[in-house]
């Protein structure tokens, strides 16, 4: 998972194919036109996956900014173990939208801006 975040990044269509199950793999991956930075990654929730596992699940929040605004894609993905390597098969995305800066995070909570700072004193110190 953290690997195919990294090939989004870096905008590497080719590792992104290499690592999709090849019956749901698109014809074509094409980053001419995107506009997105990407953030950071957190992992929310892995079920199976493990080294035993032929088959896993991961939750997933991927931050990233558009058009000026840092917004956050909640995904749930699933992947297949062939041959003792991990293929992605597909996803569903639970949620996408702008990050809600003024949600109640608690104020030592880590701040969604993604500073590393405690909301207190990020974000929530304006």
């Amino acid at each position: 998972m953290r690997s195919r975040y990294s090939a989004y990044v870096l905008r590497n269509a080719e590792y992104l194919q290499q690592t999709w199950d090849a019956t749901k793999r698109p014809e074509l991956i094409d980053f001419s036109r995107e506009t997105i930075t990407w953030l950071r990654l957190e992992i929310t929730d892995i079920k199976k996956g493990g080294a035993k596992d032929t088959k896993g699940v991961v939750a997933f929040k991927a931050f990233y900014s558009q058009d000026g605004e840092e917004c956050v894609m909640n995904e749930i993905s699933r992947f297949t173990k062939i041959a003792g390597r991990w293929f992605y098969l597909d996803g569903v995305i639970k949620s996408m939208g702008k990050v809600d800066m003024q949600t109640n995070q608690g104020k030592n909570a880590p701040c969604a801006c993604g500073s590393g700072k405690k909301f207190k004193r990020c974000c929530g110190a304006v």
